[in-house]
């Protein structure tokens, strides 16, 4: 039987939301009178649910998970990227950002409900295991996934490092799920690989833009420069999930000596920003190429989108995924946070990238090396158009051993199409310079 009390709870909870607005909402003095009060009546009429559920509901209401679930509910129907942080997820996306996590080393989102990968981490646990893009997980650990925010599916799939999680796995081809047992790691906490594919041509790859990406970046081109000349760059994004816009940012400014680099543009004038590059002491004006594919999204576009818009590099692969909002994160006082998409970012050249991507200069399909008895199957490739809620399209080893290394690359150029079409553009490009040097 319920009692009286808890009615007095709500009256709390009533003015504690209406005063956040107020203090959150710094052009509320410019919100129409009639919104500010179809405003409060909402809310008014959530405390009168809420209240009735403590009176009436079979089992007695938890009052904190209950508004925690309100809040994640309003969030994850504006669009699939805002979100509520409870306190362990929070800390667990500080960590990431840092570059220092365990689990199994893969982004998610939802599509049609569902718990869909955007991509593995390279040299993860999940990468190892053979999971790709657009595979959809079912289960984790026994647990149903669908409509489980991806922060909770994140939150389920760490844990420390040598546990194990089991999930179950639907590829479009495949007749069954497939149940896939992994052993959690301690995800490197380098974002970045560079070494020399062959004399003069450095091959780089970022798998994601963590707080120290782009020094990092720098100082991996110092150290092989200090080794031999750099004479062309490929630069792997394929698979990158994004990260930290102004890492992003840095990363694109070591290849673009003026002019704008990206801006994001918001409801609010304090969204409206614009990241210009600035001159490099060191000129790095060798030809570059940037991979993609249907997994480089967000700040990977970024840097693809600047580099092509002052036509800097080639780009090459296929269409990126398509995310070109900004989401700003706020800690809230009990050491949760809210993830909230706060802007969409264009290219130097005004072009919105939400739920279109870059096109590459030169489109290249993956091809794997497969045996002939067991044809490619159809691929459903995960865009950010697919997304539920999404935002609408806007317009306006030895490095010394040069025999090893290039046995490496020939393996590598093998069982990569993708790579074996960049290396012989950045050949391409590199040839083509040395021409224009001596006028031969």
């Amino acid at each position: 039987m319920s009692t009286r009390p808890k009615m007095n709870l709500i009256k709390p909870i009533y003015a504690l939301l209406v005063c956040a607005l107020l203090f959150h909402t710094p052009a509320s003095a410019e919100m129409p009178q009639s919104e500010r009060e179809a405003t409060y009546k909402q809310l008014e009429i959530f405390s009168n649910v809420l209240s009735i559920l403590q009176e009436n509901y079979v089992e007695e209401i938890d009052t904190k998970s209950a508004v925690n679930g309100a809040i994640k509910g309003l969030l994850f129907s504006l669009d699939p990227h805002s979100s509520y942080l409870p306190p362990e997820s929070f800390k667990e996306l500080q960590d990431e950002t840092k570059g220092s996590f365990s689990g199994i080393g893969i982004e998610v989102t939802i599509k049609n409900d569902f718990l869909t990968i955007v991509s593995p981490i390279a040299d993860t646990p999940a990468d190892k295991a053979g999971l790709k893009a657009n595979d959809i997980i079912l289960e984790i650990n026994g647990e149903k996934t669908k409509n489980m925010n991806p922060y909770e599916a994140i939150e389920k799939l760490r844990g420390p490092s040598g546990s194990e999680v089991t999930i179950s796995v639907y590829r479009e081809g495949w007749e069954d799920l497939k149940k896939m047992t992994m052993k959690r790691e301690e995800i490197p906490v380098q974002s970045v690989r560079a070494e020399f594919l062959s004399p003069g041509v450095v091959y780089s790859r970022i798998t994601k833009f963590q707080s120290h990406t782009a020094i990092d970046f720098k100082e991996k081109l110092q150290e092989l420069k200090k080794k031999e000349e750099i004479n062309g760059l490929i630069l792997d994004l394929r698979s990158n999930p994004g990260g930290l816009l102004h890492q992003a940012v840095s990363v694109a400014d070591i290849f673009i000596e003026k002019g704008k680099i990206v801006y994001t543009k918001g409801r609010r004038a304090d969204q409206n920003t614009v990241f210009s590059a600035h001159p490099n002491g060191e000129k790095r004006q060798y030809p570059l190429v940037i991979l993609v594919n249907e997994g480089s999204a967000s700040a990977a576009e970024i840097v693809a989108g600047a580099i092509q818009a002052h036509k800097r590099g080639i780009i090459v692969g296929t269409q990126t995924f398509g995310k070109g909002s900004v989401q700003t994160i706020i800690p809230l006082p009990d050491g949760a946070g809210l993830r909230m998409t706060t802007a969409t970012y264009y290219t130097p050249d005004d072009r919105s990238i939400q739920a279109l991507g870059i096109t590459p200069d030169v489109e290249v399909a993956f091809v794997p090396c497969i045996s002939p008895d067991k044809p490619k199957a159809k691929k459903d490739i995960l865009k950010e158009a697919d997304l539920t809620n999404h935002l609408p399209m806007k317009n306006l080893d030895d490095e010394t051993n040069p025999d090893k290394v290039v046995d490496g690359l020939e393996k590598r150029l093998q069982e990569d199409n993708q790579l074996r079409s960049a290396y012989n553009i950045i050949k391409s490009l590199f040839l083509f310079s040395e021409y224009d040097k001596t006028g031969r």
